[in-house]
């Protein structure tokens, strides 16, 4: 007879938190954010409403989460470092301007935007898992290049990743056109002529 092993709660737990993650992805793409209910995620996850409090402190938060497994987003983040500045920040740029112009992408975006503006604690998990570490490794690329005498020698580098950044997200949130990776290229050839990257040296 062969002995039965006692469940493993690990693995039940883990099984729960990909299967409300689903939920919420899947329900927010159907009804929007602001319809979406923590109790219609429960019970497409088919798990209680107070699982989700154990694990989240609000709606929000678990769609935060279920908007990075979607995105593939496992904590950590880099940037190339080929010795070619600019076809390294094409390689950045190109794919965030491809999740932008993603419409299902847009609307959990947009919706997820508005609430970490209004909610602190939101906005110090989106500070702390995903836009500072994205600051910094890109931070981190313009100083090697900086070091490597890419760009100009008193270049601030905190300037540097908003110029980068910054008019990408301001033409996504305004919807000022389209994006491409076209419209990529041109910001990352604006930013190291900013940076007088042709001059250095």
């Amino acid at each position: 007879m062969v002995p039965r092993t006692a469940p493993d709660p690990a693995r039940r737990s883990e099984r729960s938190r990909a299967a409300v993650l689903a939920a919420a992805s899947e329900l927010v793409a159907e009804v929007g954010f602001g319809k979406l209910t923590i109790e219609a995620i429960a019970a497409r996850a088919g798990v209680g409403k107070q699982t989700i409090y154990r694990w989240w402190p609000s709606k929000g938060a678990v769609v935060f989460d279920a908007f990075l497994a979607a995105s593939e987003h496992d904590g950590s983040l880099a940037l190339p470092d080929t010795g070619d500045l600019a076809a390294d920040l094409r390689t950045a740029l190109r794919p965030a301007v491809d999740n932008l112009a993603d419409p299902a992408f847009d609307r959990t975006a947009r919706a997820l935007t508005a609430e970490i503006v209004t909610d602190p604690a939101l906005h110090d998990e989106y500070r702390a898992r995903l836009l500072d570490p994205l600051l910094e490794v890109t931070r981190e690329r313009f100083r090697s290049a900086r070091e490597a005498g890419q760009i100009a020698p008193d270049a601030d580098l905190d300037l540097a990743v908003e110029l980068l950044y910054g008019p990408l997200h301001y033409r996504w949130l305004y919807r000022l056109g389209p994006l491409d990776h076209a419209q990529a290229d041109r910001l990352v050839e604006a930013v190291l002529r900013a940076l007088n990257a042709g001059s250095a040296g």
